[in-house]
């Protein structure tokens, strides 16, 4: 196992082989500086980003063993989070790997630090982490049988003993601005809209640039990314700010308009033009559009094929593969943004947050039944979204894109 560790002296040494992008394998840092690396912006208690996100969101305590594993572009975020870590006296650990798209696989040194099973595991990307192709093959099993096709999510959501953060494609700019917020008002916004999907049997979404979906969430738990992974088994982005919901298998139809980003395999982008989904008994029938429709037919086609051929090549179960493939154009999501200061950029991690908005994800789901080697979000602009329940009342949570009632 190739494992290079360098120590303050070495750090100028580092950064030359980041720029450089000639690091081979992974680099593991165990380094100290004196102050935070680009982070200049500090909110009104006098702290950085960074040390918002470990002392208020991950509560990290002394002692505590921290790994943080991130991408040549992405460094300095976490060199400034190794540091704030540092300064609470836990005991951080920094990988470095190459950027991760969503069909590749993350660097055998990186699984096997996450395997190490720390307190507290930061995935600071710039695009993905990158796929556990062992778990691929043979899945992670817990007691009461969930499978699990990844040692990060294994250990998170199986057996609970990390608690962690997540940042796909984050920026020092989107940092500074949505990760030191008020987590407090975020976290009673949860709550509310938690009791309003409580006993929930559907949701409509429509939305001025033409989504119409009727989904079911019949017996679905609402999820929320509310800032509080202080707990282990709790995790989620930084930003932080959304609640989210699976729709159920297969009961999905009417029409998703994309008129804000939309994930490809290959990063996120604005768009120029909308994509038109038509769905139908919960997957994804047909897209149009401009080149971007046809960008993300490529990636849905893309993961249909890959799907197949893992499971000839070994790299999913037997049978799995044609279930991969069918989930490829599942309605594995409906989001809705809470964080006030998160804006449309073209960044999917912060798209989704921002306020007036929703996002579907194509593929994969958060329930665990319906696996896809892709999740791919995409933002609608200023939804309406009606909650409909077994009496037969309904209740709007968002009107024209405005909260009601939180």
């Amino acid at each position: 196992m190739l494992r290079v560790f360098f120590n303050a002296v070495a750090k100028k040494l580092g950064d030359a082989l980041f720029k450089s992008r000639s690091v081979p394998g992974y680099i593991a840092l165990q380094l100290s500086a004196d102050k935070l690396i680009g982070e200049s912006m500090e909110n009104k208690n006098n702290r950085s980003a960074s040390q918002v996100v470990v002392q208020d969101v991950m509560k990290i305590r002394k002692g505590e063993r921290v790994l943080i594993i991130a991408n040549p572009e992405t460094y300095g975020i976490a060199q400034n989070l190794y540091n704030a870590v540092e300064k609470q006296q836990a005991l951080p650990t920094l990988i470095i790997q190459p950027d991760k798209t969503s069909f590749d696989n993350a660097n055998e040194e990186t699984l096997q630090a996450i395997a190490t099973a720390p307190d507290v595991c930061f995935s600071i990307s710039n695009i993905k982490l990158g796929k556990d192709p062992h778990a691929s093959a043979s899945p992670y099993k817990t007691d009461d049988g969930n499978e699990f096709t990844h040692i990060f999510d294994y250990l998170l959501d199986g057996k609970k003993v990390i608690r962690a953060a997540w940042t796909p494609g984050i920026t020092q700019d989107m940092m500074d601005r949505t990760a030191a917020i008020d987590y407090h008002e975020l976290q009673n916004r949860c709550k509310v809209l938690e009791e309003k999907f409580s006993g929930a049997v559907s949701v409509v979404i429509k939305a001025p640039g033409g989504t119409d979906i009727t989904i079911s969430v019949e017996k679905r738990k609402l999820m929320f990314d509310d800032g509080d992974f202080s707990k282990p088994g709790t995790g989620g982005n930084i930003p932080a700010g959304e609640v989210f919901i699976s729709p159920v298998v297969g009961k999905s139809n009417g029409k998703i308009v994309f008129d804000g980003s939309m994930t490809f395999s290959d990063g996120d982008s604005i768009l120029n033009t909308p994509i038109y989904c038509d769905v139908e008994n919960g997957f994804v029938t047909k897209i149009e559009g401009g080149s971007e429709a046809q960008r993300l037919l490529q990636t849905i086609t893309e993961a249909e094929n890959r799907a197949v051929s893992y499971e000839r090549e070994g790299k999913l179960p037997q049978g799995q593969g044609e279930i991969y493939k069918k989930n490829a154009r599942n309605i594995g999501e409906l989001g809705i943004g809470l964080n006030p200061n998160a804006l449309i950029t073209g960044n999917m991690l912060e798209d989704e947050k921002a306020f007036h908005t929703c996002h579907f994800a194509i593929g994969e789901n958060y329930d665990n039944d319906a696996p896809s080697l892709i999740h791919l979000d995409g933002v609608v602009k200023n939804p309406t979204i009606t909650i409909f329940y077994a009496d037969g009342s309904l209740h709007d949570i968002l009107k024209d894109g405005n909260l009601q009632d939180c």
